[in-house]
């Protein structure tokens, strides 16, 4: 085998994916900004009352610490539970730990979440929010000297069942518009 020349180049080195567009597309700053506020927003509403309501607010934090993890993480998880924590008017803390120990959770996760499609995220991020409102709900029913009882175990799996709802409008219709747009344009 004879040794390369200085010109020469590998040819790994000519190797590249077919669509490239696709690939460090991050989201538009408005976007992720703009849906966190928004779901806050309506986050304040009074139908998070019901028992079995999903915490929209903790999916869209967490949807974005995975997928904009330099915009958004634990200090704004965090920022946003004493948020919730002030309106609720319970104990400070309760929603920040839980907002923050998910966050942690799905930072951890990250690279390996993003290896597999929306509904297999979903399915890893079930234990996360179990285990959080796990610790939620002792702290709380030992606050209140009982059993607040079982509705949480609905809420969590009914917030990670909305994981691809998610996806599909935060991240796949931007995008897809995105490239419709520059397609147009082109």
């Amino acid at each position: 085998m004879a040794p390369r020349g200085n010109g020469s180049k590998s040819s790994l080195s000519a190797l590249t994916p077919i669509d490239t567009r696709s690939f460090g597309r991050s989201s538009s700053l408005l976007l992720v900004w703009g849906s966190i506020f928004i779901v806050w927003l309506a986050s304040l509403a009074s139908w998070r009352v019901w028992p079995y309501a999903p915490d929209l607010l903790l999916l869209v934090l967490l949807f974005w610490c995975l997928n904009e993890p330099r915009r958004v993480g634990l200090f704004t998880a965090f920022a946003f539970g004493l948020l919730m924590d002030v309106h609720d008017a319970g104990p400070l803390g309760g929603h920040a730990l839980v907002y923050g120990l998910a966050a942690y959770g799905v930072v951890i996760l990250g690279r390996r979440l993003q290896r597999f499609n929306s509904v297999v995220q979903a399915i890893h991020i079930l234990p996360i929010l179990l285990l959080v409102q796990t610790i939620y709900i002792m702290i709380s029913s030992w606050l209140a000297g009982h059993w607040l009882g079982w509705s949480w175990l609905v809420s969590a799996v009914f917030t990670a069942g909305l994981w691809p709802v998610a996806d599909i409008l935060l991240h796949y219709l931007p995008h897809r518009l995105h490239e419709e747009l520059d397609g147009g344009n082109a």
